[in-house]
């Protein structure tokens, strides 16, 4: 397998400057209410004075008191972030020059940084058929060179994945309320998945993050035979998409809609990305829906 290229700095630049144009918006006056919003204790209401960020007024609770009200919480001093990533064959796979699991990585150190320049302690767990690689959560000044390291180490890579394994070794480390990122394209999933996520659901808090290149979903036509390429092999196949397009893509759509409901039907907040769409623009519109939720 080819050296694994992770380049955060950009991602990780433009992150930080979302999150200062919605500070400036009153958009994201609380980082961790939004992004970590549901490992925090809600205490009480209290009145609106002219010193607070009227975006953290409760219109509902108002309008019944006849005042205005904002919510007060209680937040914990450090909150655990886990990263689990998927690091399964399925994501050595590009149709362009950038694998999915390097762009993986590259969200996952981005979220890293994010989260110990918050004061909060990110862990990182890789999984695929069995725990390639596991940090324990920690906010220490070395803690994203570790992570950074690990993201990098090839020999991680490779495997059939399995959500089941890496969500029910999780519910037997983790004995406190913690955020919970997964980063997957969620292919190959076991079929009885659902179960271990419900569970988990109860306990902590769960963001996914689809990622997926767009020949898993669609197949190009008209283009004569493709070459494809196993990346841990090296062995080839020359196929002809427009024989089996039509299919591959109905096939597709319908897995991508029983993923999709399933993550409905349990509260899951999920981003939804191909590799070639800006993860940043996602991530802005994930915190404005978390915003207006926690309203």
């Amino acid at each position: 397998m080819k050296e694994i290229q992770i380049d955060t700095s950009k991602l990780i630049r433009r992150i930080e400057g979302i999150l200062k144009n919605l500070a400036e918006a009153r958009i994201m006056s609380r980082y961790r209410r939004i992004f970590l919003g549901k490992g925090l204790e809600f205490m009480n209401y209290r009145s609106y004075t002219e010193l607070d960020d009227s975006s953290r007024i409760d219109w509902k609770s108002s309008m019944r008191a006849n005042k205005l009200l904002i919510r007060e919480y209680k937040e914990e001093r450090e909150l655990d972030v886990y990263i689990l990533l998927d690091v399964g064959y399925t994501m050595i796979f590009s149709s362009t020059e950038k694998l999915k699991n390097e762009l993986a990585a590259e969200i996952a150190a981005a979220i890293s940084h994010l989260v110990i320049k918050s004061d909060d302690k990110i862990g990182l767990i890789m999984y695929s058929n069995k725990i390639k690689k596991e940090i324990l959560p920690s906010n220490s000044r070395d803690q994203f060179f570790i992570v950074l390291r690990a993201l990098s180490d090839k020999e991680y890579y490779g495997g059939k994945s399995s959500l089941k394994l890496v969500i029910e070794h999780l519910m037997r480390l983790s004995k406190r309320k913690s955020l919970i990122v997964i980063i997957s394209d969620f292919l190959n999933l076991d079929r009885d998945w659902e179960e271990p996520i419900k569970v988990a659901k109860e306990k902590f808090d769960i963001i996914l993050i689809i990622l997926r290149d767009k020949r898993d979903e669609v197949l190009p036509r008209n283009i004569g035979n493709v070459l494809l390429k196993d990346p841990n092999t090296q062995k080839e196949l020359l196929v002809d998409p427009n024989q089996i397009s039509k299919d591959y893509e109905h096939f597709n759509i319908i897995k991508k809609q029983q993923l999709i409901h399933a993550f409905k039907k349990y509260g899951l907040d999920y981003i939804d990305m191909k590799t070639d769409e800006d993860f940043t623009l996602l991530f802005m519109k994930l915190l404005k829906r978390r915003e207006i939720e926690l309203a």
